[in-house]
C-alpha cells in the first residue's frame, strides 16, 4: 500500500451551517487560505492554502468555533493485494450463498455506481452493464479504466453472467456506474474527488456506491457525502483497508465498512479490523475482469467490499421499499456469525451471506408506516441566554429509522439546513433586533415526520457588545542562529512567537523560499547548509496572529 499523502496547497473546509459566505472568507483569509470551490450539496469548500502549510492551516481552522471541520485533502490508495494465480471458477459465489439467491433476484433494475479508476467500457463481460459515468477529476465523462483497478472491482459486482463467457458476478444483471474518482496512474484518488464522486451518483440515481480505497472512516467529508446519498435513498459500502492493523476509526452510520475473509472464513492476515468493520465478505482471490478484455483472480479488501455491493444490490431488488439503514440491517441480520459470538471486531455482525439476505429481505415487511417524528432538543446556548455576533447552536437530533436533516429558525426564519450529524449551526444574530429571539429547531426523517423542539428564548444584545479591535502585532524572534554568525553542516533553526490573542501562523524562509509553515509557537528546523553556496544568506521568521497582524524579523548569517 502506498504511503498517505495529500494534495499540495489544498484543504477541506465545511462551515457550520449558516456561517455566510463573507464571514467564511474572513476567517478562511486570516489563516492564508482561499475558497476556490464548493462540493455540490455538502458545503464543504476545497480551499487553497499556501504549500506546505495543508496540515497548520487545517488543525488552525478546525478549532474554530464556526467551523464543522477542515481535514488535508488526503491521497487514498486503491486496496488491492498483488496476486498471481488464477483460478477457473469464484469460490466466493457458493461461499456466500450467492447461486441460490439468484433464483430470486439478479439485481435487475438497480444501478450500482464504482467510484474507481474508471472502468473499461469494451470489456465483453461489462460493456452491456454500464450506464453512463463520469470522471470528477477532470469533470468529463471519461470513466474508461487508468489503472485496472475499478475493472476487478466492477467485475466482481456485476459482471455480465450466464452467458457462457469469462466470469459470473455476485449480482449479474444491475446497472453499473462508472464514477472515475482519478487521473493517476497509480489509481490513488483525493478525497475531494472521492466526496464529489459520491454526490454525482446519488443524484444520478446510484442505489448503491462501493468504494474501495484506504481510510474512508477517517475522512469527516466521505462521511458528510455518503450521508448525503443515504438520505436520497442510497448505501455507500467501502473497504476496511489492507493494512492488517486496527486504525482506530469509530463506526460510522453512514457507512458500510468491510472486512476481508478466506476460504476457511478466517479473517485475512492483511485486512484491516476494528470498531468501524460492520460486516465480512471473501476477499482473497476473486476471480473477476481485468482492463483490456481479461480475468484473473485479485485479492484484498477492494474485492470483499464489492461483493458486499453486489449483495445489496440483491437485497434491494428483491425488496424495494427497504430503506437504506432495512438495508444494511438485513446484511448484517442475515450474515454467517464468525469468531466472537455476535459483532466483533474482525467480522463485524458476520460474513454476508447472499441468499439469507435476500430471503430474510422478503420476509421484511415494509408496509407499516413510519409515524414516529424524530426527537430533536437544542443543547446550546441555554435558555435566557445573552448572546451576541456569531453564535454556535447546537442541536441533537434522534430517530428510530434515522435523521435525514435538521432546520434551525430564529423568529421563524430559517436560519439554515444541517443533513449530518453532529447538527451544529453558526447564526449571526446581528440579523435580529435586539431583544428576546425564538430558536426552533425541526427534525425530519425519511418518511418526512417532522419533529419540533422545544423553544429555546435568548437575549440579543449586539449594542452591548463593544469589539475588541486587536491591532498589536505578535512579537517573533530568531533564537538561533545569531545575527552576523558563521554557520556550518546542520544549523538548528528556534523560532518563538507570542501574542495575547493567540498565533495562527507561523512561517519561516531561508533566501525567500519558504521551508516551514506551522501554528505552533515555539519551532524548530534543521537547515542542511553542507550544498549551501559560500556566502551571505538572511532567515527571516514571519509570524501572524488571530486577528491578521502580521510581523517579522531576520538575521544575516555566512558561510
Amino acid at each position: 500500500m502506498a504511503a498517505t499523502t495529500w494534495a499540495e496547497g489544498r484543504i477541506l473546509v465545511q462551515p457550520k451551517a449558516g456561517l455566510s459566505e463573507e464571514k467564511l472568507q474572513q476567517i478562511l483569509e486570516r489563516s492564508g487560505g482561499h475558497s476556490k470551490g464548493v462540493i455540490k450539496g455538502l458545503g464543504i469548500h476545497i480551499v487553497e492554502v499556501p504549500a506546505q502549510a495543508e496540515e497548520a492551516v487545517a488543525r488552525a481552522l478546525a478549532k474554530n468555533p464556526n467551523i464543522a471541520f477542515a481535514e488535508k485533502d488526503q491521497l487514498h490508495s486503491p486496496e488491492m493485494v498483488a496476486n498471481d494465480t488464477y483460478y477457473s471458477s469464484g469460490w466466493h459465489l457458493p461461499k456466500i450463498q450467492a447461486p441460490d439467491s439468484w433464483d430470486i433476484t439478479d439485481g435487475s433494475g438497480v444501478v450500482v455506481a464504482v467510484l474507481d479508476s474508471g472502468v473499461d467500457p469494451d470489456h465483453p463481460d461489462l460493456s452491456s452493464q454500464l450506464v453512463s459515468g463520469w470522471n470528477t477529476a477532470s469533470n468529463n465523462t471519461d470513466s474508461s479504466d487508468i489503472f485496472g483497478h475499478g475493472t476487478k472491482v466492477a467485475g466482481t459486482i456485476g459482471a455480465a453472467s450466464n452467458n457462457g463467457l469469462g466470469v459470473t458476478s455476485v449480482a449479474w444483471n444491475v446497472s453499473l456506474m462508472p464514477v472515475r474518482v482519478t487521473n493517476r496512474t497509480d489509481g490513488a484518488a483525493y478525497t475531494s474527488d472521492i466526496t464529489e464522486g459520491i454526490v454525482w451518483a446519488a443524484d444520478n440515481g446510484a442505489r448503491v456506491a462501493n468504494i474501495s480505497f484506504d481510510y474512508m472512516n477517517g475522512s469527516s467529508s466521505v462521511i458528510s457525502a455518503a450521508q448525503y446519498m443515504k438520505n436520497k435513498g442510497g448505501l455507500v459500502i467501502v473497504a476496511a483497508g489492507n493494512s492488517g492493523t486496527d486504525p482506530g476509526y469509530s463506526e460510522q452510520t453512514a457507512l458500510v465498512t468491510v472486512s476481508a475473509t478466506d476460504k476457511a472464513d478466517a479473517k485475512n492476515s492483511w485486512s484491516n479490523y476494528g470498531d468501524m468493520v460492520d460486516i465480512s465478505a471473501p476477499g482473497l482471490s476473486i476471480w473477476t475482469t481485468t482492463n483490456g478484455g481479461g480475468y484473473g483472480a485479485a485479492s484484498g479488501t477492494s474485492f470483499s467490499s464489492p461483493v458486499v455491493a453486489g449483495v445489496a444490490a440483491l437485497v434491494m431488488a428483491a425488496n424495494p421499499n427497504l430503506s437504506p439503514d432495512e438495508v444494511e440491517l438485513v446484511l448484517e441480520q442475515s450474515a454467517d456469525d464468525l469468531g466472537t459470538p455476535g459483532w466483533d471486531t474482525s467480522y463485524g455482525h458476520g460474513r454476508v451471506n447472499a441468499f439469507a439476505a435476500v430471503t430474510l429481505a422478503l420476509d421484511t415487511d415494509t408496509q407499516s408506516v413510519d409515524t414516529q417524528a424524530p426527537e430533536v432538543v437544542i443543547v446550546t446556548p441555554e435558555q435566557n441566554a445573552q448572546i451576541a455576533g456569531l453564535v454556535n447552536v447546537d442541536v441533537s437530533a434522534s430517530d428510530d429509522q434515522g435523521v435525514s436533516s435538521v432546520s434551525l429558525y430564529a423568529n421563524g426564519v430559517l436560519v439554515a439546513t444541517d443533513i449530518s450529524a453532529p447538527y451544529q449551526f453558526s447564526w449571526d444574530s446581528t440579523q435580529a433586533d435586539n431583544g428576546e429571539v425564538t430558536l426552533t429547531a425541526y427534525a425530519y426523517d425519511a418518511a418526512d415526520n417532522e419533529g419540533i423542539s422545544d423553544t429555546q428564548i435568548v437575549v440579543v444584545d449586539n449594542q452591548a457588545e463593544v469589539e475588541v479591535v486587536d491591532v498589536v502585532a505578535p512579537s517573533v524572534s530568531i533564537l538561533n542562529p545569531a545575527n552576523g554568525s558563521t554557520i556550518s553542516k546542520v544549523v538548528s533553526i528556534d523560532i518563538n512567537a507570542n501574542d495575547d490573542s493567540g498565533i495562527a501562523m507561523v512561517k519561516l524562509y531561508i533566501d525567500g523560499e519558504l521551508v516551514l509553515s506551522t501554528d505552533a509557537a515555539t519551532s524548530n528546523y534543521r537547515w542542511n547548509t553542507r550544498k549551501v553556496s559560500n556566502g551571505s544568506h538572511i532567515i527571516m521568521a514571519i509570524a501572524e496572529d488571530v486577528a491578521g497582524n502580521i510581523s517579522q524579523t531576520s538575521v544575516q548569517v555566512s558561510k
